[in-house]
């Protein structure tokens, strides 16, 4: 069954919001990429990491998938619309975005390191 294994956080301060979790959660964050963006570790055991970006769009809750093409299809034809198509993340898999029939965004991802 396809479950939540990623969240997104984004802000204009960044910073500021990397002070703040880590402060109340003690979570921890580790630059990824050349963007701005951080890997969010938020704890050992049962639980899911995220990402803090500087992006102007909501937060993001990203959904495991086996097949990040079948869940576009049965995403449209239930009433849902693509946001953004399959990309390719080098080395860590396939990703696309959605909205729900009422505009709620998620995020669906296949674990893929072979990805190119």
């Amino acid at each position: 069954m396809p479950r939540v294994v990623h969240f997104e956080i984004y802000g204009k301060k960044p910073e500021q919001l990397i002070t703040f979790y880590t402060k109340v959660f003690g979570w921890t964050f580790e630059k990824w990429g050349p963007m701005a963006y951080w890997i969010i570790k938020t704890g050992e055991g049962p639980g899911i990491v995220g990402g803090l970006g500087t992006e102007k769009t909501p937060s993001v809750n990203t959904i495991d998938v086996s097949d990040v093409d079948k869940y576009l299809d049965k995403i449209t034809r239930a009433g849902g619309t693509v946001v953004t198509p399959k990309m390719t993340l080098p080395g860590i898999g396939y990703l696309a975005y959605f909205k729900d029939p009422q505009g709620n965004v998620f995020g669906i991802m296949k674990d893929d390191p072979t990805a190119q």
